[in-house]
């Protein structure tokens, strides 16, 4: 009979097994989960009516600034077209925050059937 010893070794690293893991999650396609699209969809809804806020209130401001400069720097001379220029700035600062708001509302009425849906299969 033959005297033989069968052992059996074995070395676990922490480091290792986590580099492992990490160059892993690199290859495995995502998916999101249900969570995660009802957090996008909902941070969605306000992003198109935050830019086009922005950019008519920016847009506003600059053209506003334009007609304030014209007056300062030309004069009387074209005092009409100034004004003219100040209060189309004036506009469509004014109006910057109802097209947000109203953007909004659109988008929301959009998105709420998607929304829903969400919520409605979280919430089982």
């Amino acid at each position: 009979m033959e005297n033989s010893k069968e052992t059996f070794e074995y070395t676990y690293s922490a480091e290792q097994q986590a580099e492992i893991e990490k160059i892993k999650s690199k290859y495995i396609p995502k998916t999101d989960d249900k969570l995660e699209q009802l957090r996008k969809l909902d941070a969605s809804v306000t992003k198109k009516g935050t830019v086009i806020g922005l950019i008519m209130g920016i847009a506003g401001t600059l053209i506003f600034g334009g007609g304030m400069s014209m007056v300062l720097v030309v004069g009387m001379k074209l005092l009409i077209p100034s004004i003219v220029l100040g209060g189309i700035g004036i506009i469509l600062m004014v109006f910057a925050y109802p097209a947000f708001k109203k953007i909004t509302e659109q988008e929301r009425e959009r998105i709420a059937p998607q929304i829903l849906a969400l919520t409605e299969e979280l919430g089982q």
